[in-house]
């Protein structure tokens, strides 16, 4: 699984996106509903750098 990129189409509304193999996007979520998402779950296994919708996350 690739990582997550942050990407901005247009000024204002900014989404998480990750790329397939051939480098198209294949898929795409607007980052608040992202960060509230992540911060619901509870997941067992913890997530690497760039992959935060994958797993827990450490709070700092």
């Amino acid at each position: 699984m690739s990582k997550r990129e942050l990407i901005e189409p247009t000024p204002g509304d900014k989404r998480y996106a990750r790329r397939d193999e051939n480098g198209q996007f294949s898929e795409q979520v607007d980052v608040g509903k992202s960060l509230a998402a992540d911060q619901r779950q509870h997941a067992k296994h913890d997530a690497g750098r760039g992959q935060g919708d994958k797993g827990d996350r450490q709070k700092a």
